[in-house]
Parts: structure tokens; sequence; C-alpha cells
């Protein structure tokens, strides 16, 4: 596993000297636009072995994503490879059909710390909710990014990561957006606690999710990458391309339903992935 083989992998090309913010900022924004969210391995026969050899040699090498175990996985190795004082962490993501956040953990997310600031780097959220930027931990302040307004709020230890959602502006030859909006406009993402974690901790997390049938992996294929000016999503058979326009608080949002053909098609087009085994969206 070579840093410059990842670094060509995001086509990062700035020095990579000093193991400060700037670079940190730099490194996260290439990964989250080279690097799709994506579960498509779930859904085409193939299973996913959460080790470092097998994340390198998929999302690197084959010029696959990964979900957020291999996304931040990766990630967490390539902050450690240039001298961050990075850890994993663990989180609970919110579920808007249940109102409430999942008993168990089934999220990884990391911390930075830098100058004795802590940042939290999340490159395995995907679609909306995914942070441009590395976010400082520091509870009740609203920090603003191309995508909207993320905040942390903090309970007794426990860490609430929440997103100000933004109107979206659905272009007329879209398909009708199924998703009903939920009154109010925070949208709550997950929480989480310091506790630091290993990567092993996350085993058995990773086979059950490829076996339950009632976690939304399971139930659709998604693949998810950010843009220069928004994101691309494709989910099951629809394709959402999504442009933030930061200023007038408003998105656009393009929605298509594809055949099986241009599901192929748009997956080497806008995400840049070749699959080696038949996708059953």
């Amino acid at each position: 596993m070579n840093i410059q083989e990842y670094f060509a992998r995001i086509s990062y090309k700035e020095s990579q000297k000093d193991a400060d913010l700037q670079t940190l900022t730099a490194i996260f924004q290439h990964h989250i636009q080279a690097i799709p969210f994506e579960n498509l391995s779930m859904h085409c026969g193939e299973t996913i072995e959460l080790d470092l050899q097998s994340t390198y040699n998929k999302i690197v090498r084959k010029k696959r994503g990964g979900w957020c175990l291999e996304n931040n996985h990766l990630l967490f190795w390539a902050l450690q490879e240039l001298g961050y004082d990075v850890c994993i962490l663990g989180g609970k993501s919110y579920d808007p059909a249940k109102k409430a956040y999942t008993a168990e953990i089934n999220h990884i997310l990391l911390k930075v710390v830098i100058k004795g600031n802590s940042y939290i780097v999340d490159a395995g959220f995907g679609g909306a909710y995914q942070a441009w930027q590395p976010l400082m931990l520091i509870s009740g302040k609203d920090q603003a990014q191309i995508p909207g307004i993320f905040r942390f709020m903090e309970d007794n230890g426990s860490w609430y990561f929440e997103k100000v959602k933004r109107k979206h502006y659905i272009s007329e030859q879209s398909a009708p957006s199924t998703d009903t909006p939920e009154l109010g406009n925070i949208r709550k993402i997950y929480t989480f606690t310091l506790e630091p974690r290993h990567i092993n901790d996350f085993q058995e997390l990773n086979g059950y999710l490829q076996v339950s049938p009632d976690n939304i992996l399971q139930k659709k294929s998604i693949c998810s990458l950010q843009t220069t000016e928004g994101l691309y999503a494709l989910v099951g058979w629809t394709f959402t391309e999504m442009k933030y326009s930061y200023t007038e608080d408003m998105d656009q949002v393009q929605i298509t339903t594809l055949t099986d053909e241009e599901v192929e098609k748009t997956l080497k087009d806008k995400f840049k992935i070749v699959l080696e085994k038949k996708l059953v969206p």
C-alpha cells in the first residue's frame, strides 16, 4: 500500500509536508470528490472484507467506492501515514422513519487533533449529508459549508450531529420526489461519543449489514459522489443530480429514472465505476 498511489486515486497533487488543517481539508475534499459512497458489492454478489489491504485494493486499485466502514478506514490509514493525530469513533445514525437513533453503533467516523483543536472528519456518509470540510468539534456552533449549515450539540458526553436543511427546487421534467419532508428544518444525522475505537470493533457490524434484510443498505443499491457543485446519487434506478446554490438557500434537484442499461452507463460516466459482476439494482 502506497500513499502516492492513494494520492493518484484522489487526484491530489499538492504538497503534503505539513500535517496541518489546510492539507487535511484539501485531501478530504479530493477524497469525497473521487471516491463514491457505495454499497454496490452487496447487490452484485461480492463479499465486503473489512481489512485494510482488501479496502485498499478495492478503492485505490480497482477504482471502486465503499461504504462508511471502507471509506473512513482508508482515509484513517492515509492520515496516519501523513502523521496526523487521528482516531476512529463509532456513531449511531438517525432513522427519520422511526424518529430515533439506532440502538447499536452502525457508523464509523474520524477525529483528528491539530494544534490542540479536535475536528470530525467523515468521508463516509454520502448524499446530501456529506460535509465538504473537516468540522471543528465544538457544541452549538453553526458551521456553514457549501452543502449547508452543520452543527454539533453535546449533552453529557454524547455528541449529536445535525444539518440545517435547505429548500429544493425540483426541475419540471424530473420524476416526482417521494421523500416526505420532515417537520422543521433540522435533519438529525448521527450521535457518537469520543471513545476511541479499533477497526476490529466493526467486524461484526460489517458482517451483519451484509446479511440483515431490514437495513437500508440491503434494501437499496446506493452510489453517491460529491461534485464541485453538488452531488450525484444513484439509488436503485433513480439518478439524482443536485446543485447546491448556497446563496439562495435553495438546492436545484434533477431526478431521472433509468433503465438497466442506463444504470451501467451512468455508473461508468458519472462515478467512473466499472463493476466486475452484474449489478441487480
